[in-house]
């Protein structure tokens, strides 16, 4: 699995991966209490959230540089290569805090680049592919 250039483990899961609907859906009432109902697909947007939990997932430290690197350029769209031959282009999804999470796997108080780290990446399709 890769991030733009970076090597990312083939074990992290899409955790999300059936949460989102590609068809939104609208509902009112109207004066009489009759009900109007409004549909239409969804062309982009949908979340990826990539995440190996406690047992799996894991990269080192230089690798969550790389990812925090990455994180700081506003608008950067990256191509996100799944192991199953599936592409997304996608940005970070920003919009429940920090779209890179990344805990040690071992507390240590100064882990050198090998260090392994649990890692949550949280990313929005913004163009198929």
């Amino acid at each position: 699995m890769t991030l733009d250039s970076i090597t990312l483990p083939d074990d992290l899961l899409w955790i999300n991966e059936f949460d989102w609907n590609p068809v939104a859906q609208s509902q009112d009432r109207t004066l009489t209490g009759g009900l109007l109902i409004q549909e239409q697909s969804k062309k982009l947007g949908r979340p990826i959230e990539l995440s190996g939990g406690l047992d799996a997932g894991w990269v080192n430290r230089s690798t969550v540089v790389e990812l925090q690197s990455l994180s700081e350029l506003a608008n950067k769209r990256m191509i996100l290569k799944l192991p199953d031959g599936r592409q997304f282009t996608v940005i970070f999804d920003r919009t429940h805090g920090s779209p890179i999470e990344a805990k040690q796997v071992l507390p240590f108080a100064y882990p050198d680049d090998n260090h392994f780290y649990q890692l949550t990446l949280r990313l929005l399709v913004v163009q198929g592919t």
